[in-house]
């Protein structure tokens, strides 16, 4: 079984210089099977690009709590036409961010809203962005029935209780590479502590890269790191953390291969 790296930005610019001989050449590494996250229009778009230039690509349609000030009406009617698209399959990333608190925390929950209403209308599962906003987060997941329709809390961050109640609620939590640093001992448990059956690897390059290569571009030729640290945690074989979370993968997006 090769690897499925669930969410990643290949569209983004630390990529210009050697896209295609890196995205060419990672099945060779173990690398089946990847999901281009869009996190605004233009980067939609660009991954609509990316999802008909490689087979093994696919793609979700969505924009960033913090990119939420550039929607309005007609943006949302093209993103509803982008998440028809054939090899689209997720609504994402969507949700809150309270860091920059940008835009307004009122603008983001607007957005979030009209965007689980799209995931809802063309029946994909959503890639849920939540920092620093546990609870504003989990309100509007439960108030919005948002368990319909199913997906990941990417780069999970908080602790055991609230994975509990998304566990509950059948989500998946996506895991990264924040999960081999030293100091990620909340995330470390819940890893622990989450069944195995919703867990999904991804790498959220070219942020987050694992250690040994923390600091640097991360892809994802990165992703055996982080499989090897959940064996660890979990004490079984890094080949059957790969197995399970590439075929929770395919579930989660509704794949068959």
């Amino acid at each position: 079984m090769k690897i499925f790296d669930t969410h990643a930005h290949y569209n983004n610019e630390a990529f210009d210089a050697d896209r295609d001989e890196l995205l060419s050449g990672l099945d060779a590494h173990g690398i089946g099977t990847i999901v281009n996250v869009g996190a605004s229009i233009q980067s939609t778009r660009e991954t609509l690009e990316l999802t008909k230039r490689y087979p093994f690509l696919y793609g979700a349609a969505g924009v960033h709590p913090n990119e939420t000030g550039e929607l309005d009406e007609h943006w949302m009617e093209w993103l509803g036409q982008a998440a028809r698209e054939e090899k689209i399959l997720a609504v994402g990333e969507i949700g809150l961010d309270y860091h920059w608190d940008e835009p307004a925390p009122e603008v983001q929950k607007y957005w979030f809203v009209r965007q689980l209403a799209l995931a809802r209308e063309v029946k994909l599962p959503v890639i849920i962005h939540s920092r620093d906003a546990a609870k504003d987060t989990l309100d509007i997941i439960k108030s919005e029935q948002a368990k319909e329709m199913g997906g990941v809390i990417h780069c999970f961050s908080y602790g055991t209780d609230l994975a509990r109640e998304y566990l509950k609620m059948g989500f998946y939590l996506g895991i990264g590479g924040v999960v081999t640093f030293g100091n990620a001992k909340k995330l470390k448990e819940v890893v622990k502590y989450a069944p195995l059956d919703q867990l999904v690897l991804e790498t959220d390059c070219p942020y987050l890269s694992p250690e040994p290569n923390r600091g640097k571009r991360n892809s994802s030729l990165n992703l055996p790191y982080v499989a090897e640290h959940i064996a660890q945690l979990k004490g079984i074989s890094t080949e059957e953390v790969i197995s399970v979370t590439s075929r929770n993968a395919q579930r989660l997006y509704h794949l068959c291969f």
